[in-house]
């Protein structure tokens, strides 16, 4: 089995994890046009436990959180390219606007997402706490997002590996 997982496939991973006494992270997004903000928002989360679970939106959730002509990248191109990030267990699909309902079913004991959301607006926050587990935002990565991406393209704007990034900081640092 590769770490992209069907659900159900998840549920039976998960409490494999929890059997043998692991942590479980879970976090989600739509990962259009991966780059080094959402590599550093995983690496964060896998931090804090042992296991990180990655919700990816499908195609279809994905358009209508962002809008038409979103995503660029198709969802099992982008769930493969997350699944092979080394912070990452397992990546799964989800349909619905929202995680909550994946997050019922995996009962993660940390949930985490970026630092951009206040406590309220996180999706599932009262069902992972409600269990007695915790909710993490997590520091963005300054000037490292995919809406400055995409205005750089549209721009016409470049840089290399070893020129300035989005934010004319050095890419290694």
């Amino acid at each position: 089995m590769g770490r992209v997982v069907e659900r159900t496939d998840l549920l039976r991973l998960r409490r494999e994890a929890a059997t043998a006494g692991h942590r479980v992270v879970f976090t989600n997004g739509c990962f259009d046009l991966l780059h080094r903000g959402h590599t550093d928002l995983l690496a964060r989360a896998r931090a804090l436990g042992d296991r990180l679970v990655v919700g990816v939106n499908t195609d279809a959730s994905a358009r209508r959180l962002k809008g038409e002509g979103r995503p660029l990248v198709g969802e099992g191109d982008r769930a493969v390219v997350v699944a092979a990030l080394a912070a990452v267990d397992w990546v799964v699909l989800f349909d619905e606007d929202t995680p909550l309902e994946l997050i019922r079913e995996l009962e993660p004991d940390v949930l985490v997402k970026g630092a951009d959301y206040a406590r309220g607006e996180v999706v599932g926050a009262d069902e992972v706490e409600g269990r007695g587990g915790k909710v993490v935002l997590v520091e963005l990565t300054a000037g490292r997002s995919t809406s400055a991406l995409l205005r750089r393209i549209v721009e016409g704007r470049t840089g290399s590996a070893r020129g300035p990034s989005v934010d004319n900081k050095p890419l290694n640092g």
